[in-house]
């Protein structure tokens, strides 16, 4: 197995230029979800080139792809996002410097989690391919992970039918292989419909469109002291009118759902659907929903958790040089110490206090948070609940800092970011193939997951007439 895996990380350290420059070129597009067409083609092109086979708009998403390589069982997924967040746009410095003023930028560093995959799938069909090692990797290119979440698109369409375990790696502060899971949610927008007016000649003949959003958003806030402690709404009033003296006859506001487990977001949905149909009654307007993606909360495998960290250790995490650490310390100084204390705690990272002065962390963790529930999401979590799968961590991002935000875009654009890209893809290559080569850890790690259902089926939570919100940014 050494020797396999030493043929991976060989052919990782050959290329290592070429998948930094992809990554960077990534970065530089920041598209956004759903839109990624010149990231999706420069992986695709990538993929082909080392003879992958590549089924292009899967689950009806122009930005969605499967590239396939080799033959027979097992089958081993590794995923890869590429979307951008929008308005974080930053020059790769350690100063708010916007690219473009207003523009999207890399704020979760997917320019690194597409082409961590990305390496990691090429280098396990190198090593395979070497080798005479039978079976298939698949590398599952999934745009839109924020807000938008392909992945439950591609889940509900049968794109990981078949896969025997998955692997990805997301950026973060961190070389962990967590075990938490993450919130359920659903995203959906409102569309209040009113009558236009003077709003003092004769406000009596308009009907507010924009009355009817902010009755729903305070009903909302008032509900909030009666849902369980760890649910989380948030809203943003996309449309409100156009100027204060006409009755606004349309209004718009987005919502976003999240609960630590899918039946208890159901729960909630529903209230707030009722909220929505009382605001429409208290202010003579009328309503529509447009539902926009809803996702499960993560399942997590402590078997690929200890498979991750064993190669994440026998690899070896990545040490900074002198300018690296100075642009870290640069990046910090935006984060006053209370919040990074604030952001230690709230993790509950053992021995917390040891990391209070530390930007780049360079230890590797063992998991600490099995039960805990992360506030975020993920539609990693829709493969998770049909195939054994593990998201893994490393360190990219100054310990502290704010995730979606300019300083994450910063790190993911230079040389903190590539070091992070070949240790992840590093790891997951080494990961993937003692998947592929060992039946017996397979099996265990598929046997948890059933363990962890409890009988529990997973059943798409999309509407059966949703289809992919493929205009949100056009």
């Amino acid at each position: 197995m050494s020797g396999l895996k030493q043929a991976a990380w060989d052919w990782i350290d050959q290329n290592r230029e070429r998948l930094i420059e992809v990554s960077d070129k990534i970065w530089e597009y920041a598209e956004l979800g759903f839109v990624e067409v010149k990231s999706a083609k420069l992986l695709v092109d990538e993929l082909e080139r080392q003879d992958f086979k590549v089924a292009m708009e899967v689950a009806g998403i122009p930005t969605a792809f499967v590239a396939t390589w080799g033959s027979g069982g097992p089958v081993i997924g590794i995923m890869g996002e590429y979307d951008s967040i929008p308005g974080v746009s930053n020059k790769a410095v350690p100063v708010k410097d916007p690219l473009i003023e207003g523009g999207p930028g890399h704020g979760c560093s997917h320019n690194i989690h597409g082409v961590s995959g990305l390496g990691g799938a090429l280098a396990v069909k190198v090593a395979m391919d070497k080798a005479e090692v039978p079976g298939t990797i698949k590398f599952f290119g999934c745009p839109a992970e924020e807000m938008l979440s392909g992945k439950v698109w591609m889940v509900r369409d049968g794109v990981f039918n078949g896969v025997d375990a998955c692997l990805s790696h997301h950026p973060n502060s961190l070389n962990t292989a967590s075990l938490q899971s993450s919130n359920a949610n659903n995203s959906v927008k409102f569309h209040f419909y009113g009558k236009t007016a003077h709003a003092a000649g004769s406000p009596e003949q308009g009907r507010s469109a924009l009355d009817a959003v902010e009755l729903m958003n305070i009903g909302v806030n008032y509900m909030r002291e009666h849902v369980i402690e760890k649910a989380r709404l948030h809203y943003i009033i996309e449309e409100g009118g156009y100027q204060p003296n006409v009755v606004p006859d349309y209004a718009r506001v987005w919502y976003l759902i999240r609960a630590p487990e899918r039946d208890q977001v159901d729960h909630i949905y529903d209230w707030v659907l009722r909220i929505a149909e009382g605001a429409a009654l208290m202010t003579g307007t009328t309503y529509k929903v447009e539902f926009k993606k809803a996702i499960y909360n993560k399942m997590p495998n402590k078997t690929l958790s200890k498979l991750v960290i064993a190669n994440m250790r026998e690899i070896g995490a990545p040490t900074y040089s002198d300018e690296e650490l100075a642009f870290a310390a640069k990046i910090a100084e935006v984060v006053p110490m209370q919040a990074k204390m604030d952001s230690l705690r709230k993790r509950k990272i053992p021995e917390w206090k040891r990391y209070v002065d530390v930007n780049l962390v360079t230890d590797i963790l063992n998991p600490w948070n099995e039960g805990n529930v992360s506030a975020g999401s993920t539609d990693v979590a829709d493969v998770s609940w049909n195939t054994p799968t593990m998201e893994f961590s490393t360190t990219t991002v100054v310990l502290g800092t704010p995730g979606h935000s300019w300083t994450t875009v910063a790190t993911s654009g230079m040389s903190i970011g590539h070091k992070s890209l070949l240790f992840a893809a590093k790891t997951m290559a080494g990961a993937a193939l003692e998947l592929m080569t060992d039946r017996d850890l397979l099996k265990k790690a598929q046997d948890e997951l059933k363990e962890r259902l409890a009988g529990r089926k997973y059943t798409s939570p999309l509407p059966p007439d949703a289809k992919p919100p493929l205009d949100q940014w056009i």
